[in-house]
């Protein structure tokens, strides 16, 4: 049962990353496109971290993955502010800003 659930948990991070990626590809503009990527990759990688944290079956292990997801938390949401601050620099503004 654990093993059906963990590969369940890792296959719905996977599609997670899948649909950041498109959204990426997809989306008008980069705020958007920020926004889509940011949050799908973000519980992807949770779930991915949750499935692998099961079949390792070691408590060290799991607070390991958890480590380094909340690191690729944190990492994620700076650059994501960083890029963003720069585009909307780089527009002229807010109101240049949106579609």
């Amino acid at each position: 049962m654990a093993l059906v659930l963990a590969w369940g948990l890792i296959l719905m991070g996977a599609g997670f990353f899948l649909a950041g990626t498109i959204g990426l590809l997809r989306f008008p503009n980069v705020f958007s496109r920020l926004h889509a990527l940011t949050k799908a990759d973000n519980v992807g990688l949770g779930l991915l971290a949750l499935g692998l944290a099961i079949l390792a079956g070691s408590p060290w292990v799991a607070l390991k993955l958890a480590l380094i997801w909340l690191l690729a938390l944190l990492a994620g949401t700076v650059s994501c502010h960083l890029i963003a601050r720069y585009a909307l620099r780089e527009q002229g503004g807010r109101e240049q800003a949106r579609p």
